[in-house]
């Protein structure tokens, strides 16, 4: 039998990618936490980062080199317009990429929003022990990835990051 890895004690950091969100104003960031919280997961840290990737891919090796954060999870920049410059910064520190993640969230979108779901470049993968999340900046993106996808599985996800 497959473990479940529901025992698996889950502590995270929110990283909101904005160049005009305040933490008074950043609604998917806020939503984060709170869903994580309401479902007895620790929030660690949470900051927000200008879409610059350099900051970007400086806070997210810093909160993967701390072994108290196992899921890292970030909103935001991941469009197509010039500045959205996250997913470019974020998936080349992958070690693995979890390729169903953005296909699930792309198809989940597509019925609440239609064709427009495709623009979304929504992934997940892990660097080290760490389950790294990526999922666009609006509110409803943020309720619905973690809702219907994060949620249920981040346990399984640290759990097998860990399994030896």
């Amino acid at each position: 039998m497959h473990p479940s890895h529901n025992e698996v004690v889950i502590s995270t950091a929110v990283l909101t990618v904005s160049d005009t969100r305040t933490k008074d104003t950043d609604t998917g960031g806020q939503l984060i936490q709170s869903l994580l919280q309401d479902a007895g997961f620790a929030v660690a840290d949470y900051c927000i980062e200008r879409d610059e990737p350099t900051q970007i891919v400086q806070q997210l090796l810093d909160w993967c080199r701390q072994p108290s954060i196992n899921a890292i999870i970030i909103t935001g920049g991941t469009g197509f317009s010039p500045r959205d410059q996250t997913f470019d910064a974020v998936t080349p520190l992958f070690e693995k990429e979890m390729s169903g993640f953005g296909e699930l969230f792309r198809s989940l979108s597509y019925e609440e929003i239609g064709p427009r779901a495709m623009f979304s470049r929504a992934v997940a993968g892990c660097r080290q022990e760490t389950a790294i999340y990526l999922l666009p900046g609006s509110k409803n993106a943020v309720d619905l990835a973690m809702q219907k996808l994060i949620l249920p599985t981040v346990q399984h996800f640290v759990g097998e990051l860990n399994r030896r």
